[in-house]
């Protein structure tokens, strides 16, 4: 069997975290096929990864039975996914603070790398 991955995923800082270790089993499971899909898929369906337009943002897309929960993440170098945090979608509209928050963690990212 190959197992090598298209891409790598890596987790940024504590955020996603935080929201990952709040989760029920069921969630977490979905979530890492939701990462194992994202390392092995050349092309990954718009249903579980979509691009944020105007960002460099992207949404990791998790349904759980009547629930959606999105994962911010971007790419550093073409082929490394670097996972910001997460959140549980309650309305049609994606909070504009939990973007802000990820494009935060973004620069800090960038920082960190070039400090």
């Amino acid at each position: 069997m190959d197992t090598t991955n298209v891409r790598k995923v890596i987790i940024y800082g504590d955020d996603f975290w935080k929201f990952y270790n709040k989760q029920n089993q069921r969630v977490q499971d979905k979530i890492n096929w939701t990462i194992k899909l994202i390392q092995a898929l050349d092309r990954i369906p718009e249903k579980y990864f979509k691009h944020i337009v105007g960002t460099t943002l992207y949404e990791m897309r998790i349904l759980t039975g009547s629930n959606i929960y999105r994962v911010f993440c971007f790419f550093d170098k073409g082929k490394l996914v670097v996972v910001l945090n997460g959140f549980h979608k309650k309305s049609q509209k994606t909070p504009k603070n939990e973007i802000k928050l990820a494009l935060k963690l973004q620069t800090q990212y960038y920082n960190e790398k070039k400090g």
